[in-house]
């Protein structure tokens, strides 16, 4: 299983339209028909093959779509303008006024703010529950449930969903199993394990270079046709098109990912493991002392190893910050926010990517001030990199 993702991709071939290796970059808004019906019929939904207006599809978008669809196993896909907009319309369009959303309580800041901030205001409810905790999730699913929402690995306490046991719930109660697969691309492939849709916020690992925001989603085809229907789908309505030049840009990072996360996930077990021998308490799938390890191994791809997140308290944000500030200065990596990035990146997300959530829940989720979240990047020699990262931790006084 592990090669077959990265395998479909680069099986994948597109000729331009002068025979470049790089398929010809769609620069136009709008398309032409040559039969006033065809218009009429893509209106309508029944013409394939055809394009009507780049906010509806475009023959750039259509080929990123169709990589990403066979790296996540789905039959199909849809890129959007950012991973937030990828999310918000598979949401609204999976539910309608009065229906409730099961959502893992350790969440992407800007995913939780949507569903405990704006969701309520079409009258869609969340419950957020211990992902982990199946029992608590079989409890929180009411009659008017229509999701199941999850992280592969959560953001940013990095806890491991059962995307199998997961999908039975689902199976059971007649529920939508959505997978933000974020931070696990190629590691994980929520579809082979029951997930029913698979998001990505491309901005991530997939792009890689940190010069694009975009998303997908990766569905069935009568899903994906949902969204961009013209009369009532979400996508299509609420306009989070991907521009065509970037989608071309994404396309052919996507070619390098496999050797890219290979070496993500090397740099970051690594790093891990030193950190724990070093006394710190690390949060990272591949070390046997995670709660989800396991559950994890059971899952993965193993070729691409455990992934490129990890955290670790500081004990304080006091501490946490000058950690940071130091690294920065010794050129370790870029305090900011995201990853998958070449350089590393750290931020602490109480007080960044997670600061939409209230401190009262952040506390009841384990979420510390001192978190780190640490995306680990691409360096050539790791060990001199931990050596530098030593010497910041023993001067701001962690070890």
């Amino acid at each position: 299983m592990e090669t077959k993702a990265a395998n479909k991709i680069q099986d994948l071939q597109y000729f331009g339209e002068f025979g470049g290796v790089n398929p010809s970059i769609s620069d136009s808004s709008t398309y032409t028909f040559l039969a006033a019906k065809s218009m009429m019929d893509t209106f309508e939904g029944q013409a394939k093959g055809c394009y009507l207006y780049a906010r509806h599809s475009s023959p750039s978008n259509l080929y990123l779509s169709e990589a990403l669809a066979a790296m996540e196993g789905t039959e199909t896909a849809n890129v959007a303008a950012s991973g937030m907009g990828a999310i918000t319309s598979t949401l609204l369009q999976l539910c309608s006024a009065n229906d409730h959303i099961v959502c893992s309580r350790t969440i992407y800041g800007g995913t939780y703010a949507f569903l405990k901030n704006f969701a309520p205001k079409f009258n869609i409810t969340t419950s957020f529950v211990a992902i982990t905790n199946l029992k608590a999730v079989e409890a929180a699913i009411t009659k008017k449930t229509k999701v199941l929402y999850c992280e592969s690995v959560s953001n940013p306490l990095l806890e491991v969903a059962d995307i199998i046991s997961l999908s039975k719930l689902a199976k059971k109660y007649n529920l939508t199993l959505v997978v933000d697969n974020t931070f696990s691309p190629l590691s994980i492939t929520p579809k082979l394990l029951g997930a029913d849709i698979v998001i990505h916020s491309l901005t991530k690992y997939i792009n890689g270079t940190s010069d694009t925001v975009a998303g997908v989603v990766c569905a069935s085809t009568t899903f994906i046709e949902s969204l961009k229907n013209v009369n009532d789908g979400a996508s299509m309505l609420l306009g989070p098109v991907m521009d065509s030049m970037r989608s071309a840009s994404v396309l052919k990072n996507m070619r390098t990912l496999h050797i890219r996360i290979k070496k993500h996930s090397e740099n970051a077990l690594y790093l891990a493991q030193k950190f724990e021998q070093n006394g710190l308490r690390v949060l990272y799938p591949g070390l046997k002392s995670h709660p989800q390890n396991a559950l994890y191994k059971s899952m993965y791809n193993t070729e691409f190893g455990f992934g490129g997140m990890l955290a670790f308290d500081a004990g304080s944000l006091e501490k946490a910050d000058a950690l940071m500030e130091l690294m920065q200065e010794n050129k370790l990596g870029y305090l900011a926010v995201s990853l998958g990035f070449y350089k590393t990146l750290f931020n602490a997300p109480g007080t960044g990517t997670s600061s939409e959530i209230p401190e009262d829940e952040q506390a009841a989720m384990g979420l510390t001030a001192g978190l780190i979240r640490f995306s680990i990047g691409l360096d050539n020699d790791i060990e001199r990199t931990y050596r530098a990262m030593k010497k910041c931790l023993v001067k701001v006084g962690l070890l």
